[in-house]
């Protein structure tokens, strides 16, 4: 989302505040190899995989390069000066670039140093500076669903992700003013292990289950937002009800994959042969583009 920068963080907080919901309602990775573990197993391997941290330095409070945050901010500076003050530089780039002399001479400069090194923390939403023709921007980078099942759950999750944050970004009073940043993370944390089955915490609700948040609370102000987006009646309809539907017969990526398992299990396939069973299923339903939550089950 290229955003300005007065706006951006409000945007990076209110995408923050979506990232719980947004895998419980999207979560498409259970299994590794031959085991179910998360609904969303793909956040906690990507944290795992690239965490190169001692246990001295964990004890520490070195924070990993897979980092949510810690808090709530006021501008985008705050991301970068945490990268400077909890995140060393990997591989060096320097560059002839004077950025001073640059805008001196009406030009933006590139910061190509700051780029590379904000590149190297994954945050789940990563600040991003960049220069395009000349013209610099702010970027909020959403990098929370994996992909799938389908393009058209794709599309949904984009809908409902971009509605709600117009919404939630442009409040008077934001959500994020009533509520720890800790109770964000918990909700990711919730989120990607549970799926369908998280429970999430939200002002005015308390703890309530993902799909009643979402068809109660943020379904309505996806709508709104894409209205304001310029979004047909038509269009958002189409989409919208894709996350709808989903949410009455809680079911996503990865509902479905555990649920089809199971069933071929229940038929005396073993594990492996399950699996390959599965995704021979799930290749068929994601090339007929139809939502995953109309896939019948073996």
């Amino acid at each position: 989302m290229q955003v300005s920068p007065a706006e951006f963080a409000a945007n990076w907080n209110a995408a923050q505040l979506l990232a719980g919901p947004q895998l419980a309602l999207g979560a498409n990775s259970p299994f590794l190899f031959g085991r179910q573990l998360w609904a969303e197993t793909r956040t906690e391997l990507f944290l795992q995989a690239t965490d190169t941290r001692s246990p001295e330095l964990r004890n520490q409070g070195v924070r990993p390069p897979v980092f949510f945050g810690e808090r709530w901010i006021t501008s985008i500076f705050d991301l970068f000066e945490e990268n400077v003050r909890y995140f060393p530089a990997l591989p060096a780039e320097t560059s002839d670039e004077d950025p001073e002399a640059e805008l001196a001479a009406g030009r933006a400069p590139k910061l190509q140093e700051p780029g590379l090194h904000n590149g190297t923390v994954y945050r789940w939403n990563r600040p991003v500076y960049d220069v395009v023709d000349g013209r610099p921007h702010l970027r909020v980078e959403n990098r929370v669903l994996p992909a799938g099942p389908t393009v058209v759950d794709v599309l949904a999750n984009a809908a409902f992700y971009y509605g709600a944050l117009r919404m939630l970004a442009a409040e008077e009073r934001p959500v994020w003013t009533k509520m720890s940043f800790d109770a964000a993370q918990s909700n990711f944390t919730e989120g990607a292990r549970r799926g369908v089955d998280a429970t999430l915490y939200w002002p005015g609700l308390g703890e309530v289950p993902w799909d009643e948040l979402i068809l109660r609370r943020l379904l309505p102000l996806a709508d709104e937002g894409l209205s304001l987006w310029g979004v047909s009646a038509a269009v958002r309809d189409r989409y919208l009800t894709i996350v709808e539907e989903r949410c009455k017969r809680r079911v996503n990526g990865a509902s479905w994959q555990v649920a089809a398992v199971r069933a071929l299990e229940d038929r005396g396939m073993d594990r492996d042969r399950a699996l390959t069973e599965m995704l021979a299923l799930y290749a068929e339903g994601m090339h007929a583009n139809e939502p995953v939550h109309t896939w019948d089950l073996p």
